[in-house]
């Protein structure tokens, strides 16, 4: 199928008609069918059939659907890289990051970037681990952000700085320097990050080299749904700085953690491709952000 067969091909099965696609796509309704008759002579099968008055997918179009739309969805990516790209003389970004990062670290970084200049576009993913890497070996992202310490083959790996794990509660502070010892948290009812986190299996380690095992009401997967939790009453949380300093609201106290824990942050990259003077001014940036303020 070439690409104008795929817009055709998704403009008729979101609409069910061939004068609807045809005005979605800017072409006129005989372009379209011509385009649609194409399609369906170099497949060499129907890929709609006429159902009281629409047009109805046919089972051999059903099996092609998730494929033809995923192209359709890169398509677009590429034509909003395109766009940026000329919209955007001073450079454009598409920076990863893990979730808690985008809420506490991120906003900060990229407001000083604009600052410094102004004509700068950025697209922004906030993911996890797994998801982040796949984007950057997809060449779908530039950089990403994020507390995995792991190597991936054709990524490299730099340490950006770090944040420390803190306490998070509903409880009135009595003393707003004094630390949380873990052994503190036996009594408590703990919100935690998944041990497949960074942060989670960092606790988890440290937990477990004192022989303690806190009651757990709540396993969540991000740092700032921990915090909502604790806001809602629904326990205590250990999350990242960054997120809890974010989200801490009246009568919420944080605390640092006695021993600290502290959590890398770690900037990826493509291995053997050369970063732009744009690309090393943003990772300045990021590294005096996690220096200033873990």
């Amino acid at each position: 199928m070439r690409l104008r067969h795929i817009e055709i091909f998704e403009a008729i099965r979101r609409t069910g008609s061939l004068t609807e696609a045809a005005a979605a796509l800017h072409i006129s309704q005989p372009a379209a069918s011509k385009l649609l008759a194409h399609a369906e002579t170099q497949l060499g099968f129907k890929l709609f059939e006429r159902v009281k008055g629409r047009l109805v997918a046919t089972r051999e179009a059903e099996i092609l659907t998730p494929e033809v739309a995923r192209l359709n969805q890169d398509l677009n990516s590429v034509r909003r890289l395109a766009a940026s790209l000329r919209d955007s003389p001073n450079g454009h970004l598409r920076v990863g990051c893990a979730p808690a990062l985008g809420l506490g670290l991120l906003p900060g970084v990229i407001r000083a970037s604009r600052d410094a200049q102004p004509g700068i576009t950025f697209d922004i993913h906030t993911h996890h681990s797994a998801e982040l890497v796949q984007g950057l070996m997809a060449r779908e992202l530039d950089l990403a952000i994020t507390f995995d310490t792991n190597d991936y083959a054709g990524l490299t790996r730099a340490p950006l700085g770090h944040t420390e794990l803190v306490h998070l509660s509903r409880r009135p502070a009595t003393d707003d320097d004094a630390p949380t010892r873990l052994s503190d948290l036996s009594g408590d009812t703990l919100i935690v990050l998944d041990a497949r986190d960074a942060s989670g299996s960092m606790l988890q380690m440290a937990l477990d080299a004192q022989g303690l095992a806190p009651p757990v009401a709540i396993q969540v997967q991000t740092h700032y749904v921990a915090c909502a939790l604790a806001e809602a009453g629904c326990g205590e949380a250990i999350v990242d700085a960054y997120t809890a300093r974010a989200m801490l609201r009246p009568g919420m106290v944080s605390r640092r953690l006695e021993p600290p824990l502290r959590v890398p942050i770690s900037l990826l990259t493509r291995s053997h491709e050369a970063l732009s003077a744009l690309h090393r001014d943003f990772i300045e940036r990021l590294r005096t952000a996690c220096t200033a303020a873990p």
